[in-house]
């Protein structure tokens, strides 16, 4: 029969083995901390966490997919001067604490999966870690105790303070300007009327779901006058090889020969970083999601994202998450046909957010290439430098000049989880073509 605790509460364990596992509905990470009548592991050795799965007398096991690892922990197998073994969650994300999800719960089976304990861990609001439970000795025998005390001090500074010695710490990023705060957006995409613009001769398109209206009013903003000019410098498409794009520069999508450009892709890529020198080389888990959105002059027709494949007039193509590799690196491609675009869409502005609001000061490596869709040649190639503190990136748009289209690298950072969050902060890239 179980039981359930509360904080500070404590419970007899009856059985030698016994199994701890997590209920929680953000991304975290299970470890124990092996320590003596001090509060101390006597070695690194008593540190149990995904590096280093196994410690005397307990053991991580992974998880279902998309859950947690568990402790397995043998008491019998436990060194006579181990005192208490703390079970600690950490969240995957340093960056976010435990207030904005649901509680999470702390379970206590045997070994053959029978719930002896339970306990919710309420009251955790801006901590990112929390020492979930303790199992302790008391008289000859092992006991649990509901503990729930957050960390603000950091993973690193946890596990100093019980003693495990932390040879390196992560580089510190340099000092970056403060990301202006999230921009209020619905979370889903809720359905309403399609939004019309009159001052456009073609039939008007409605957003996804319509869910992106434009901003009241004649449709969004121009861009700030004391705004940063972007480097005006246009160069030529090679047959030879790639063009290496900077930051705000443009290219004509003609052929070298003077042939317009027909069939285009645009791919996009990116790499998460790789955290280093605390407890070995570990890769955070970023979902990021590659979108374009069509614009009228200042006002959204359609995005062609995760959600909708497609825009309504089929000129855009996004084929989704890249798993075989195919396109030298790309994580998503979008298929563009110039000849399809209607005559009333102006520009198509990539853009990439992170769906689990990873900042780009985590991904390396991102970039976007123009490819010839006839050929599959590329282009032209522009690679981001640098993360920033931003959790969605406009990367480049492709916009009408006269006759032409044009290419510009943007690599332009703003706060978004999803297209409906970034849509309302797009206006700004939309004038200076």
């Amino acid at each position: 029969m179980s039981a359930t605790l509360a904080k500070g509460q404590n419970g007899p364990l009856a059985v030698s083995d016994v199994v701890i596992s997590l209920q929680v509905t953000a991304p975290a990470d299970l470890s124990a901390l092996l320590v003596t009548e001090q509060g101390k592991v006597r070695t690194d050795a008593d540190f149990v966490f995904y590096n280093q799965p196994s410690g005397p007398g307990v053991d991580l096991r992974p998880g279902p997919a998309g859950q947690p690892a568990s402790l397995a922990v043998s008491l019998s197998a436990v060194p006579a001067d181990i005192d208490q073994i703390r079970a600690v969650i950490t969240l995957d994300d340093a960056t976010s604490n435990f207030g904005r999800f649901a509680p999470p719960t702390a379970l206590v089976s045997d070994a053959a999966g029978n719930q002896l304990f339970s306990y919710q861990i309420d009251g955790l609001n801006a901590e990112s870690i929390v020492i979930a439970l303790e199992l302790y000795r008391r008289q000859g025998s092992w006991k649990v105790r509901a503990v729930g005390q957050g960390y603000a001090g950091g993973f690193a500074a946890l596990v100093t303070d019980h003693g495990v010695q932390v040879d390196d710490s992560p580089a510190q990023a340099a000092p970056q300007q403060a990301a202006p705060p999230p921009q209020q957006a619905p979370p889903a995409y809720p359905a309403q009327s399609a939004p019309s613009y009159p001052q456009q001769p073609a039939p008007a398109y409605a957003p996804p779901g319509g869910g992106y209206p434009p901003p009241p009013g004649q449709g969004y903003p121009p861009p700030a006058q004391g705004a940063p000019q972007q480097p005006a410098g246009e160069i030529s498409l090679s047959k030879d090889r790639p063009v290496s794009l900077q930051k705000g520069q443009r290219v004509t999508l003609r052929k070298e020969g003077g042939a317009a450009l027909t069939f285009v892709k645009m791919g996009l890529g990116w790499d998460p970083v790789r955290t280093r020198g605390m407890f070995g080389n570990r890769t955070v888990d970023i979902d990021l999601d590659a979108s374009v959105c069509l614009f009228a002059d200042q006002n959204l027709v359609d995005v062609a994202y995760y959600g909708q494949l497609s825009s309504k007039d089929g000129s855009v193509r996004h084929q989704g998450d890249n798993l075989t590799g195919e396109g030298d690196g790309d994580d998503e491609m979008i298929l563009v046909d110039l000849t399809r675009i209607p005559a009333h869409i102006t520009t198509l502005l990539f853009i990439v957010t992170s769906y689990k609001g990873h900042s780009f000061e985590q991904v390396q490596n991102a970039f976007s290439r123009l490819i010839d869709g006839t050929t599959n040649g590329e282009l032209a190639r522009y690679t981001l430098a640098g993360g920033m503190p931003f959790t969605a990136m406009a990367m480049a748009k492709v916009y009408r000049v006269g006759g032409d289209w044009k290419m510009q690298a943007l690599g332009e950072g703003f706060n978004a989880k999803h297209p409906g969050e970034a849509v309302p902060q797009l206006g700004r890239f939309l004038g200076g073509n």
